[in-house]
């Protein structure tokens, strides 16, 4: 993708530190919240738990910028592991449904997509595409876990497009009334 196909956007996905997130997570989560459609009272509720996934092990993140320097995209994840909230959701939802063996492979060495958004703005641009590459670019577990609300939108387009597959369907998690699916895949991606 050129710059010139999408003015304003940068091309360039860059590796953020945890400094670099922590002295954005402002921005980064409002950006979250227009991307997931929340209320803005999300922002004081996520702000806690982005801080306390930075220190995980494997912990990576990535951004863009747009010209004028702000935030464009974010993405984030780290290795999934037992006792982590998301973990212990989706392997309970994953037991009720599936076979032992299918569980442990989803579920024994994954990399957590946690995050990744693109400001309402930026979308249906290949950004999203472009952060998530960069993103799986190094990352050194089998499989990779992301969960997305379920209906047609960008993002279920980006997976699917992408070879991610049904791991959890219909699934609720505390906090959001909405169905979401747990998809995945194998990596390299």
């Amino acid at each position: 993708m050129s710059a010139a196909e999408h003015p304003g956007i940068s091309e360039t996905v860059v590796e953020l530190t945890a400094d670099d997130l922590r002295l954005r997570l402002g921005e980064a989560l409002a950006l979250y919240v227009a991307a997931m459609r929340y209320p803005p009272s999300t922002v004081q509720q996520r702000a806690p738990m982005w801080l306390a996934h930075m220190v995980r092990v494997g912990w990576r993140c990535v951004g863009a910028f747009d010209e004028q320097g702000a935030l464009a995209g974010i993405g984030y994840g780290y290795r999934g592991a037992s006792g982590q909230w998301w973990h212990e959701q989706v392997r309970r939802g994953l037991t009720a449904v599936a076979a032992p063996d299918q569980v442990h492979l989803w579920m024994g060495d994954y990399f957590e997509l946690t995050e990744l958004h693109v400001r309402p703005d930026a979308q249906g641009k290949g950004l999203g595409e472009q952060l998530l590459r960069g993103l799986m670019g190094r990352a050194d577990s089998g499989t990779v876990l992301l969960s997305t609300p379920e209906g047609p939108s960008r993002a279920w387009k980006l997976y699917r497009r992408l070879g991610f597959e049904d791991v959890l369907r219909h699934y609720t998690f505390t906090g959001d009334p909405r169905p979401f699916a747990v998809l995945g895949r194998s990596l390299p991606l």
